[in-house]
């Protein structure tokens, strides 16, 4: 039993990582368009894509139901986890 369901949700897991390597590598354009003088425009509808698509893409998930909601972000944040801690972002403790 518990492994249909994890064969049904794992699909879900997936995808929500591919949505957050996508939305972290748009995060990372739009960054550098912010930055650049003259990108506003750009940055901005960038930046308001990138929100439109993750908002469309976890509805999708939620109306699948709440466990292919859950294992899409699950999947998300780990892809989110994983690039802060491997581009070190996380700041270090001082004892």
């Amino acid at each position: 039993m518990i492994a249909v369901v994890f064969l049904r949700i794992a699909p879900y897991a997936g995808f929500g990582a591919l949505m957050g390597a996508a939305y972290l590598a748009a995060l990372g354009w739009n960054v550098r368009l912010y930055a650049a003088h003259g990108g506003g425009c750009k940055a901005l509808l960038l930046h308001l894509s990138r929100l439109a698509l993750a908002v469309a893409a976890f509805t999708l998930c939620a109306r699948q139901g709440a466990a292919p909601m859950l294992a899409s972000f699950a999947g998300f944040f780990a892809i989110r986890t994983i690039s802060i801690s491997r581009f070190g972002l996380v700041p270090e403790k001082n004892p």
